[in-house]
């Protein structure tokens, strides 16, 4: 958590490039005195002539043997114009280990401090570079794993979902205000906003936040990867699929039942999207104690997936849809996506009408392959439709919401709009409607930082990496 007590005129620095040998490192410098300190520790222009955006060959000499340390690529950011809002300098040096660590040496003993955990991109927020919803996502397009996951951040970052808040927000006021100035004359019984009014703009507003509510499902699944669940009874070739999709022996493989007893991830990037597949141990009735921790964990795993692959071992089939199919063909697969493999199709013994006497049960959607996963027979076509069904889940309008945060926001505010909109209806006093209004805007200046506290930066940048 950051330190409360730092001081925002401070000078810091830190480095922005990931730790470890390179071909080059860049350390960051921003504040008040950036180019007074980076003068004592420089030789090369006068950075006094230089212009902001632009970049100076030099050297960066070491305080206690007066000899360069390195030569490096200064590029100057004179303030406001710059990330922070203040004077910064970028640093862009030989990447060795020993040159990163004694450079940042070099500059706190020149007058910096050494910068915390997002230092730099909190200072943008406050100098109103960027929002706080901005800020988030300037720390997701840093982790983007796929993308479609650097997509999305990359809207966020440019102020789409800031843009549609600060709309609402606006909604808002005005609708507060009018509500506000009716109390200011509460004792001449003036109305100044037509009921009718208010309450068509509060359905147009829930309308709006509702929908960003529900882009949540695909903007978390884009961001942290889609979660989809291999089950089927035991040596069903769950694993043996896992590997295939992977090409890669992920997981351990053997023809005893119940060699999976724990879930195991992996994750995959189709079509830009990430993937997290997810082997399960086999659902089957079984006295074991480990076995059943194995499957509870399986039916944990059903129930936070999106997509669910049900391998069925197609020389086994009644021992292969008995058990699992009171755990998968339940009510809440109807907000899923089902894939269905009839396994084995290698083997002399495999029986496809076994899926006939499924079909009745399944959702009219259900894809259904014949496959050897052993074989690697029709894998291909298994990733292919896997990419379908990932792309129908993730398919988002122009704005969707990807942060936990920002959708409990969400949440909250509909439910106080809620509350003015059932107000409005029955005509409780403008008092109590404004009350509950207050709390709409609250909740929706949380996301942008227009209303926030000392804990929730802290709790925010906290998560952020030190040069950023």
């Amino acid at each position: 958590m950051l330190n409360h007590n730092i001081n925002p005129d401070d000078t810091i620095c830190a480095i922005s490039t990931p730790t470890g040998i390179g071909g080059i490192a860049v350390a960051r410098v921003s504040g008040p005195d950036t180019f007074q300190i980076i003068d004592r520790c420089w030789k090369g222009i006068n950075l006094s002539e230089t212009h902001s955006h632009t970049a100076h060959l030099g050297h960066i000499i070491d305080h206690e043997t007066n000899q360069p340390l390195d030569q490096v690529v200064l590029t100057i950011y004179r303030g406001p114009h710059s990330f922070t809002g203040q004077d910064v300098a970028e640093i862009a040096c030989h990447g060795s280990t020993f040159i990163q660590q004694r450079l940042l040496e070099v500059l706190i003993h020149a007058g910096a401090r050494l910068a915390t955990a997002g230092e730099f991109t909190r200072r943008a927020v406050m100098a109103g570079r960027l929002d706080l919803a901005q800020a988030e996502a300037v720390a997701d397009l840093i982790n983007a794993h796929s993308q479609r996951a650097a997509q999305l951040a990359l809207s966020q970052l440019r102020g789409q979902l800031s843009q549609r808040l600060n709309n609402l927000h606006d909604q808002l006021i005005h609708f507060a205000a009018l509500l506000e100035l009716e109390l200011d004359f509460s004792e001449e019984d003036v109305e100044f906003a037509d009921r009718g009014q208010l309450l068509e703009l509060a359905r147009n507003i829930d309308t709006e936040i509702s929908r960003l509510i529900q882009s949540f499902q695909a903007g978390n699944a884009i961001r942290n990867g889609l979660p989809i669940a291999i089950v089927g009874a035991p040596n069903a070739g769950k694993s043996t699929l896992l590997n295939a999709l992977l090409a890669d022996q992920r997981a351990l493989v053997s023809n005893i039942a119940g060699t999976t007893r724990d879930t195991i991830e992996d994750t995959l990037t189709i079509n830009g999207i990430l993937l997290r597949l997810i082997d399960t141990a086999g659902l089957h009735h079984t006295t074991d104690t480990i076995e059943s921790l194995g499957i509870q964990r399986t039916q944990e795993t059903i129930q936070r997936a999106q997509i669910i692959i049900w391998v069925i071992d197609g020389t086994a089939p009644a021992q292969s849809t008995q058990q699992a199919r009171q755990h998968i063909l339940t009510p809440d697969l109807s907000e899923k996506k089902l894939l269905i493999l009839c396994n084995k199709s290698d083997h002399p013994d495999f029986h496809p009408e076994i899926i006939n006497a499924l079909r009745s049960e399944l959702p009219q959607d259900t894809e259904i392959l014949h496959i050897s996963a052993h074989n690697n027979d029709h894998i291909l076509q298994v990733a292919q439709t896997i990419a379908t069904l990932a792309e129908q889940l993730t398919t988002t309008a122009d704005v969707a919401v990807a942060n936990a945060r920002h959708h409990e926001a969400l949440v909250a505010a509909r439910q106080s709009l809620e509350r003015v909109i059932e107000a409005l209806q029955t005509g409780i006093s403008a008092d109590l409607v404004a009350l509950d209004l207050r709390q709409v805007t609250y909740h929706l200046g949380q996301i942008t930082g227009q209303i926030t506290t000392e804990t929730i930066l802290s709790e925010i940048f906290a998560k952020f990496c030190i040069g950023k």
